[in-house]
């Protein structure tokens, strides 16, 4: 008699995306909080709900430099958190997985796909 094995995975649900976008919004509203307080520089939150992206802009002036980039940019993309920029030291995923998004809802976009594929994170 030959036996089969079977594998089972336990499978988090997703999340609904209102719960995506409540996560991004604290976590972006954490990050103004803890850096807000550069006089030379300003941060931004640029919110579009319709189409599902959030930036956090940085602007201001550093002696004769001008200071104007993205921070952080984030999209939900089919259920998915989208990282298409990271601009922090620590990372913006490790904040969300706080916040109780699971890794598989959450794509580092800023990375090829080749790079994703070897993360713990979702590729798509």
């Amino acid at each position: 008699m030959r036996r089969h094995w079977r594998a089972f995975y336990y499978v988090k649900a997703q999340l609904p995306a209102s719960k995506l976008k409540q996560a991004i919004l604290t976590v972006l509203q954490d990050y103004i909080e803890f850096l807000g307080d550069d006089p030379n520089s300003q941060l931004h939150l640029i919110v579009d709900e319709k189409n599902d992206h959030y930036l956090l802009l940085e602007t201001g002036w550093q002696g004769e430099h001008r200071i104007y980039g993205s921070f952080i940019h984030l999209d939900i993309i089919n259920n998915k958190i989208w990282i298409q920029h990271d601009g922090t030291e620590e990372g913006v995923a490790l904040e969300l997985t706080a916040q109780g998004i699971d890794k598989q809802q959450i794509v580092l976009g800023f990375k090829s796909l080749e790079r994703r594929k070897i993360t713990e994170y979702a590729i798509a």
